[in-house]
């Protein structure tokens, strides 16, 4: 992989990772126009600057990690603190449980394209009325521990290639009647333990069967560290844009979007053109 790959796969990482749009569907188009060859580092690569993409949510909702909100309304800070990561906590556990239960289901169908492309399209059609369907009486921003509970479950809905987490908690967070941004930026503040949990689940994983060398071979680590470097910028202007866009006009873009990129990667299929993700 060379400098251009790795900064044009770090950008669609960048662009994809927090939009409703299934980074996993993106990074296929991605790496099969590229040529990337599908090699044990590459899929280390596309795990690890993930670590960027993290950094961008912390770096943009800092106050919100170490201050949060509850401060200003006079609760203690240790008390707020206390809160907020424990509705985290709350969100994530059941990625976690039933990540560990149906692991090895994930495993088999992550190389599964046209499985990716019908998710993309139904995913795509629903966000089309999701407005309409969840546009109902008051919303709010206030997070309770059920709430964080029940939208941590609907994220399981993601395990399924093309789906989409960030679809899959935004859409979890409307139908508990918070508001377009409440949703959004708790999906982003939960995909902070998500995805560095699975970043370090593969990272152990790769470790474990001895490619923990591939890190020190050649400029692996250099590409690396520019991958990260790209993700955590791109990231960071795709947030403040879908926040901005979502909050004026809903999500409906969004879905013809991800209609295009599943019919797209299905008729790259039926004309012989070979997708296929990093193994």
């Amino acid at each position: 992989m060379d400098i251009l790959q790795t900064i044009i796969i770090a950008i669609v990482e960048g662009l994809t990772e927090f939009l409703p749009v299934s980074s996993t569907g993106h990074m296929i188009i991605a790496q099969s126009l590229l040529g990337v060859e599908s090699t044990p580092f590459v899929k280390a690569f596309t795990v690890i600057i993930q670590f960027g993409a993290i950094l961008s949510v912390i770096c943009l909702y800092w106050k919100r990690f170490f201050y949060p909100e509850a401060v200003k309304s006079g609760q203690s800070y240790w008390k707020s603190m206390y809160d907020f990561y424990a509705r985290l906590v709350v969100g994530v556990l059941p990625a976690v449980v039933l990540g560990l239960a149906f692991n090895d289901f994930i495993e088999s169908n992550l190389g599964n394209v046209n499985l990716v492309a019908w998710m993309l399209i139904i995913g795509g059609i629903f966000m089309l009325f999701c407005d309409r369907i969840f546009n109902k009486g008051s919303e709010d921003t206030k997070l309770t521990y059920k709430r964080a509970l029940i939208i941590g479950f609907i994220q399981c809905i993601s395990m399924i290639p093309g789906v989409s987490r960030s679809m899959s908690t935004i859409v979890g967070g409307m139908s508990q009647r918070l508001t377009r941004k409440a949703a959004a930026e708790f999906s982003f503040f939960l995909a902070v333990p998500t995805m560095f949990g699975a970043t370090c689940l593969e990272t152990y994983k790769m470790i474990s069967h001895g490619g923990g060398s591939l890190l020190t071979q050649g400029n692996n680590l250099q590409m690396l560290i520019l991958g990260s470097v790209v993700a955590f910028i791109v990231a960071i202007a795709a947030i403040k844009f879908f926040i901005n866009y979502v909050t004026k006009y809903g999500f409906a873009a969004f879905g013809w979007y991800r209609i295009i990129v599943g019919i797209i990667i299905i008729a790259c299929s039926l004309l012989g053109m070979e997708l296929q993700m990093v193994d």
